[in-house]
């Protein structure tokens, strides 16, 4: 797998545009079978949805190839597990494809990360070339809540979308497409006769990447960025992503801290969050201008969530700020300050006393941060695992299932746990039920109470494969 780590171009690319093409060495036969397959269960029982690979576990083996193994390793660090929501897409004869969006988190919202944390992986049984209407992406777009900018098209590439503002990515039969969760993205128009069948699976980031464990093969200290990109204005973000995935807290830039200021209230999103960024850079003086913007008592909502990110990269500088904001009567600061220590990983660890409290938070948003914050700073777990088992309680479930990651990450110290993740696996949401899962799974080798419990799950929820109307037993 080592062979398949990215390079230093290709992970600059990756955190550049946001998504990289793969092409898994399976036979051709192989992804024939898998089309034909999907063809047959789609017509006959309908979309299979989270359940598509007990039904199709021949995908298993794209997923495990070394090309795949070694991408995800490289962004998202070698513990990273498979999410439990997947979904087979197709695009039939004369389809319309869709139109341009995010994915939401299985139809709940969250603070989307920047840093590499989920990546979506599509995987192609046929060849998809543009005409037959394959995934299109934004370049560069992962980063930003609106539609455009979008790094600059060639006249040739933006032709092929009526938009003009993105591409289709196109490969042979075989390809898979690793996105940003956060990329926008969509289906383009099926101009062909043809089946076009995608499958969409997820992968997360269990561990913080930590100081000297790069897992990419990396020998430039600094993203290696043209002379024409090291001028854009997402050159900031492109660097910091470059320093956070190698597990590198400090962050330094340089800047008029008066002109930032302005440039962080300014209306252009692209304009807010180059200067957030680098604001995150300047200490003491960048951090006063990002607390102004993070507890201003306006509406401008853009501009707290704006400053959250650049308190989030200000290292142990922000925490004064973030802690005091823990407090604020706006939900919102409130849920964006929670957000911001979350990423800051375990530099936030003195937080946790002013942090757990807010279990009881009367916003569902602040607590749905807190549920992802715990598990990312992953410290001082005789208050972090008490907190996030109450949080599996919840009665909002996207607090529920965020609690049950948090929990996986805490592994061998989230013990006391597992009785609380044994009754998570009959909740009546799938995810809460589906990440309790992981949880047990990461508690397994720990815990032969958590090993025993997930394996009577397993075999009571067992799905046959085999078992279809026409052949029941």
């Amino acid at each position: 797998m080592d062979a398949f780590l990215f390079d230093d171009a290709a992970m600059r690319d990756f955190i550049v545009n946001g998504y990289c093409v793969l092409k898994v060495d399976l036979p051709p036969s192989f992804h024939e079978q898998v089309f034909e397959k999907t063809k047959k269960i789609l017509a006959e029982d309908g979309n299979p949805g989270n359940n598509i690979l007990p039904r199709i576990p021949e995908v298993q083996e794209v997923f495990d190839a070394p090309q795949v193994r070694g991408a995800l390793t490289s962004l998202l660090g070698p513990s990273y597990v498979m999410h439990v929501h997947r979904f087979a897409h197709p695009n039939g004869p004369g389809g319309n494809g869709g139109g341009w969006h995010k994915d939401s988190y299985w139809g709940y919202s969250k603070v989307r990360d920047h840093h590499p944390r989920w990546i979506m992986a599509m995987y192609y049984p046929q060849d998809a070339p543009a005409e037959i209407g394959p995934t299109g992406a934004i370049p560069g777009s992962q980063y930003y809540e609106s539609r455009v900018p979008t790094l600059p098209l060639s006249p040739e590439v933006a032709a092929l979308d009526p938009d003009g503002i993105g591409l289709p990515v196109a490969g042979e039969a075989g390809s898979v497409i690793l996105i940003h969760f956060d990329l926008w993205h969509r289906a383009f128009p099926n101009h062909t006769d043809r089946e076009r069948y995608m499958f969409k699976f997820q992968f997360t980031r269990l561990d913080e990447p930590m100081p000297g464990e790069a897992h990419w093969k990396r020998e430039s200290a600094e993203i290696p960025l043209s002379a024409e990109l090291a001028k854009n204005p997402r050159s900031p973000l492109w660097r910091q992503m470059w320093h956070w995935l190698a597990g590198e807290s400090a962050w330094e830039t340089t800047g008029d801290p008066e002109a930032l200021k302005t440039e962080l209230w300014d209306s252009a999103e692209e304009t807010r969050l180059s200067a957030a960024y680098t604001l995150g850079g300047l200490g003491a003086e960048g951090v006063a201008v990002l607390r102004e913007g993070l507890l201003h008592d306006g509406e401008r909502d853009d501009l707290r969530r704006a400053a959250c990110y650049g308190l989030s990269v200000a290292g142990a500088a922000a925490l004064p700020t973030l802690t005091e904001a823990l407090a604020s009567e706006s939900e919102r600061t409130r849920g964006y300050a929670v957000y911001a220590l979350g990423d800051l990983g375990a530099r936030a660890a003195e937080a946790l006393p002013a942090l757990t409290p807010l279990t009881d938070d009367p916003s569902a948003f602040v607590r749905r941060q807190l549920a992802d914050a715990l598990g990312q700073i992953k410290s001082q777990p005789e208050l972090s695992v008490p907190a996030l088992t109450r949080l599996l309680e919840d009665p909002d479930a996207q607090t529920r299932f965020n609690a049950a990651y948090g929990l996986a990450k805490f592994r061998e110290k989230a013990v006391s746990a597992v009785p609380a993740l044994a009754s998570a696996l009959t909740d009546q949401n799938r995810y809460v039920r589906g990440h309790a899962t992981i949880a047990l799974e990461q508690l397994g080798s720990a815990s032969p109470e958590a090993l025993k419990t997930l394996l009577h799950h397993f075999h009571t929820t067992r799905w046959c494969p085999l078992t279809t109307r026409e052949s029941s037993f």
